[in-house]
């Protein structure tokens, strides 16, 4: 039998607004869970058991999409613009009700009681409602799981009601379309519809904390993975999508503390959840072992392909989405943190995915240049590959996480400076993008020589060798570093032309003072003039 009994007696589902006529699945395994969405064929198996499934029309997050209710609470301390989208309150409440309405119109539910923040002192209870069994299995795998004698016990402060088949009439909700993030303080809601992207649910909560932690708790919330070696060091690894976050911090000579979301007090570092959320395109056993061996029985793995005829996954085949991914619980990895926390990080990264060619692969920043390229969050994309695009597309993305900040970025900045100055630590900025010209003229950083120089970083080697400042971007570059050809250390060599590195630079350099226009005015002086030279 697959269903469990709804086992919290007085609770239920009154808080949420929901009724008790529903066949309630609660608190599920993750094999119950697969094997509701195969019998509902919604899902595949793919051959080492992972739950192969598709999130439809949504490959990927929808920022225009996410709103935040504008209230007495959050009027004033919201910064409001760019992806802090307001929603008035009545339209919250006219959302709300669809929401109810169509959830106990439902045969069945999906329900899991959960919470964020690894750290007792910090932790938020959450229940979701899931519409989908799968999308209860990420929430199972992605968020932190009570223990039986926690459940007895359990009382949710934030509520999140998914309803992806729910279309929204945009006239009378006040919304874009008919899907819809809505967060509401008031209320400790989220409410998604029309969308069965399950990055929706793990980015919510990451908005809240990002609101809750610094303002009430003097919490420094963060968009970054973070790891521990073997001596009890941590380090951190900001970077966007697609720089090497994950892959980088899943290192076989480090454990690893979380994956994409942490909070940083004045005595640890703590995960907010439970699980790791990783990027599949191209994933193979040879570069990423940790990740490529989490697809296994019980994970979820999004909007890929199997090779013809097979029950094997086509990593490399992006045909429905670049953004292929695949959640699983952090004990899939045998090398982690079990208490998922660790103490202050004695260095710090920056990965950046410069596919203009001109960033050196590792440099040493200074406090004010270290918030400078935080406020900044710099990548670059190029998209399309398949169809010869080969012009690069800059993009900065404030403190590395901009969709999911609602403070303004120099609450942010601030609340890390200081903690740079007070504890000493180390920062480093690493481009795993390109080498000997942009995308489509020069290659890509090897990841042997970005994992080399990490380690360099963090076991002290690169304190110890000579440096040259970069005369564009003015960071501190080694001559040297063990286990990498010295040749690629500065960019400018690699260039079979060195006049049009010069160009290609001071383009990038235009673009970065360009962007840091919008933050000049809120931040210190010394932060601003810690930029490149244009």
């Amino acid at each position: 039998m697959l269903t469990k009994p709804f086992e919290i007696p007085g609770k239920q589902l009154k808080a949420a607004g929901l009724q008790l006529t529903n066949l309630i699945h609660y608190q599920l395994t993750p094999d119950e869970l697969v094997t509701g969405t195969l019998m509902k064929r919604q899902g595949r198996l793919n051959d080492t058991g992972a739950m192969v499934i598709h999130t439809g029309k949504f490959t990927g997050r929808s920022p225009r999409d996410k709103f935040i209710v504008k209230d007495e609470q959050t009027a004033a301390t919201i910064d409001w613009g760019g992806f802090n989208n307001p929603i008035e309150e009545k339209y919250f409440d006219r959302i709300l009700e669809d929401v109810r309405a169509y959830l106990n119109e439902r045969r069945e539910l999906w329900v899991r009681d959960s919470y964020a923040c690894a750290a007792e002192e910090y932790r938020l209870n959450i229940r979701i409602v899931n519409e989908l069994p799968w999308m209860n299995l990420f929430a199972h795998h992605l968020f932190l799981r009570p223990s039986e004698a926690e459940l007895e016990c359990f009382e949710p402060e934030w509520h999140i009601l998914s309803a992806p088949g729910l279309e929204l009439d945009p006239v009378r909700c006040g919304t874009r379309q008919g899907n819809a993030t809505v967060v509401s303080f008031k209320h400790k809601m989220i409410l998604i519809t029309g969308s069965s992207y399950t990055g929706e649910i793990k980015k919510g909560i990451f908005s809240v904390l990002n609101y809750l932690l610094p303002q009430n708790r003097d919490v420094l919330s963060m968009h970054c993975s973070a790891n521990m070696g073997p001596g009890g060091d941590t380090a951190l690894f900001f970077g966007l999508s697609g720089t090497g976050k994950t892959t980088l911090s899943t290192d076989p000579d480090r454990r690893l503390i979380g994956d994409d979301e942490h909070g940083w007090d004045d005595k640890q570092v703590f995960n907010f959840e439970g699980g790791c959320y990783a990027k599949c395109i191209h994933l193979s056993e040879e570069k990423e072992p940790g990740i490529y061996h989490a697809v296994r029985n019980g994970a979820l793995v999004e909007n890929v392909t199997f090779l013809p005829g097979t029950d094997h996954i086509n990593f490399d085949d992006a045909s429905v989405t670049e953004n292929t991914r695949v959640g699983y619980p952090t004990y899939f990895l045998e090398n982690r943190v079990p208490e998922e926390t660790g103490g202050v990080p004695r260095n710090i990264f920056f990965l950046t995915c410069d596919a203009y060619g001109v960033l050196p692969p590792v440099a040493r920043l200074t406090k004010e240049q270290a918030l400078y390229y935080f406020v900044s969050g710099y990548t670059a994309k190029v998209a399309g590959t398949e169809t010869g695009i080969t012009e690069p597309k800059a993009t900065f993305s404030a403190c590395f996480g901009a969709p999911f900040i609602p403070l303004h970025p120099g609450r942010y900045a601030s609340m890390l400076g200081s903690r740079i100055a007070k504890h000493g630590v180390k920062v480093w900025m690493v481009n795993t993008g390109w080498t000997g010209g942009a995308y489509g003229t020069g290659t890509r950083m090897k990841l042997t020589d970005s994992r080399a120089m990490i380690r360099a970083a963090l076991n002290g080697s690169l304190d110890k060798v000579e440096c040259h400042k970069d005369p564009v971007f003015g960071l501190m570059i080694p001559d040297s570093c063990p286990g990498v050809d010295p040749k690629i250390l500065n960019p400018r060599n690699t260039w079979a032309q060195p006049e049009a590195y010069d160009r290609q630079a001071k383009d990038l350099a235009g673009r970065f003072a360009e962007n840091f226009k919008n933050y000049q005015d809120l931040v210190a002086a010394e932060i601003s003039a810690a930029g490149p030279a244009v």
